[in-house]
């Protein structure tokens, strides 16, 4: 194949060549995240999948390019991503999928999406809750009169939020898209540009807490103000965007202490800001804009950080790293700029999430796969999130479906997981089968004791204390009391919390040992290759408390 590739190239130097870069291949594998034995044992005796596993190419020529470039990029600076330490927000299920409920006008159709959606494994849903929609014709004004009978603006997105709850769906509420009203101008400056008072926008997102306070938890403050169109025909401004986040932050845990909030997701790009009269905006580089958010205050103004990450021109296991290149390792330089503002202890969580089966015909502006490839890459993500970043936390796909066709013609159109009339894409069925058949597995970093990968029996009690990790611990004082998992790595480690009972460490084979707790970390098990194991603890006597556990 490569000889067809290059007439007039000598066979022995093109095996040479061939040679040396897998050789780099199999030594550039080995120093990601460790893999399992017989994913390694896969990946070497089938050298093109080995390569996908670098680059998240699947052209032959396209990986050996790849493979350069990553070699290339072990001589550059790299992103510092604090792998080890305890992260907040990483411990709940991190399936998720955006929705647009609001757009389906019968309410059976959007029960119906939100079963098809807990069908298939999601746990969460990222809906918007659109000021447009709901302060539609003036301030404090929350009657729709668009169309007779007038109703209550609130009305669907209570069905909305009483339909998730019964499918037990989270929800995070994505807050934006000011009304005309708003600003002076209408629509001139854009349909999501911000309004002429910021607080207009924050008495809103208070009015949305208020109503839902215990029921909405996560509430995401705008949507990719780093690039045009979502600040509107003008200039981005992450100095404006911060002032507008602050102010929202403050504003909604005053109305509801326990509420958490999420950034606005970064899109990804590379551009630097440079004013484009074309299209009357201007993208800034996502990590550009988070710095000077961060310059601006904005540190102390969110709970979670978001980013978009979408798999453009590669596949989702493209681990080049290039400020310059837009893959799907993008997150890692946004956890950089987090370090090194101090924010180590802040989750990422990823709003939007999928490859682009645009048809032929169709401008290929994110990328072109098929559908099989968007079926296959999908899964892929989830699973490279969880194996390598235990800094991130719940992803959500990008997107269930649209109500109608009307947008066919676009090429966002088709990073959708079901048709308007509800026929499933392969995509869909394949995070079915991955969601549903999943064997929950602790990889590398710490994780809390609240972690959704672990199984308690028996009576636990969640305790704060600004002494535990992250703030709380369990705590258990009943014999037989167990804490079951699996996990995958070198050494699996216990943190406990105060307390000095006894424990029996059991693993998979039923081998088990006895161990008294103390302060200092306890290493639990050990695995020479890193294949997936099982442990359980089963409490014999005293207090016993689990702080956190540790994957290294």
């Amino acid at each position: 194949m490569l000889r067809r590739q290059w007439p007039g190239v000598p066979v022995v130097l093109v095996q040479i060549f061939g040679a040396t870069v897998l050789a780099g291949a199999i030594l550039a594998f080995l120093t990601l995240p460790t893999p399992a034995l017989s994913t390694l044992r896969h990946h070497l005796t089938d050298p093109r999948s080995l390569m996908f596993q670098l680059t998240g190419e699947e052209a032959l020529a396209s990986q050996f390019r790849g493979i350069v470039q990553w070699v290339a990029g072990q001589f550059r600076p790299r992103p510092q991503t604090r792998a080890n330490v305890p992260v907040t927000y990483t411990d709940l299920p991190p399936f998720g999928v955006n929705t647009e409920l609001e757009q389906e006008v019968e309410p059976e159709k959007r029960d119906l999406v939100l079963q098809m959606i807990a069908d298939a494994g999601f746990r969460w849903i990222r809906q918007p809750f659109p000021w447009y929609d709901i302060e539609i014709h003036g301030k404090g004004d929350y009657e729709d009169r668009r169309h007779e009978p007038y109703r209550s603006a609130w009305d669907k997105y209570d069905q909305i939020l009483d339909l998730a709850e019964g499918y037990e769906l989270g929800v995070i509420a994505r807050i934006g898209a000011p009304p005309a009203w708003s600003r002076h101008d209408g629509t001139e400056r854009g349909a999501f540009g911000p309004p002429d008072r910021i607080e207009d926008f924050v008495d809103f997102a208070a009015a949305v807490a208020t109503r839902y306070a215990g029921r909405i938890k996560y509430y995401q403050i705008w949507n990719e103000p780093n690039v045009y169109p979502e600040w509107g025909n003008q200039p981005v401004s992450p100095d404006a965007y911060t002032d507008l986040l602050c102010a929202t932050y403050h504003r909604i845990k005053a109305v509801d202490p326990d509420a958490v909030i999420i950034s606005a997701a970064m899109a990804q790009t590379q551009e630097l800001g440079t004013w484009n009269a074309d299209y009357h905006g201007n993208n800034m580089m996502d990590t550009v804009f988070l710095q000077r958010m961060y310059a601006a205050g904005a540190g102390a103004c969110f709970d979670i950080m978001a980013v978009n990450d979408y798999m453009l021109w590669s596949g989702p296991t493209d681990h080049r790293l290039t400020q310059r290149e837009i893959n799907f390792s993008r997150p890692i330089w946004l956890r950089d700029v987090m370090v090194a503002n101090g924010d180590e202890h802040k989750p990422i969580w990823i709003s939007e999430m999928n490859s682009n089966a645009a048809p032929e015909g169709i401008p290929d502006r994110y990328g072109r796969v098929t559908l099989d490839q968007q079926a296959r890459w999908a899964p892929l993500a989830f699973e490279r999130i969880q194996r390598e970043w235990p800094w991130a936390g719940v992803t959500t796909v990008w997107f269930f479906k649209k109500a109608t066709d009307a947008e066919q013609h676009d090429p966002a159109y088709y990073f959708r997981l079901l048709d308007p009339d509800f026929t499933p894409m392969p995509v869909y069925h394949a995070l079915s089968d991955y969601f549903n058949n999943l064997e929950p597995t602790l990889y590398r970093g710490y994780h809390q004791e609240t972690t959704w990968q672990m199984t308690y029996t028996g009576p636990w009690e969640d305790i704060t204390s600004p002494q535990a990790i992250l703030g709380s611990y369990r705590r258990t004082t009943t014999p037989g009391a167990t804490l079951s998992l699996t996990w995958e790595g070198r050494s699996l480690w216990l943190h406990p919390g105060p307390g000095g009972g006894t424990l029996q460490v059991r693993d998979g084979t039923g081998k088990s040992r006895d161990l008294i707790l103390a302060e200092a970390p306890l290493r639990l098990d050990f695995s020479l290759l890193p294949e997936q194991r099982q442990i359980t603890l089963t409490v014999l006597s005293g207090e016993v408390s689990v702080d956190a556990l540790e994957v290294r």
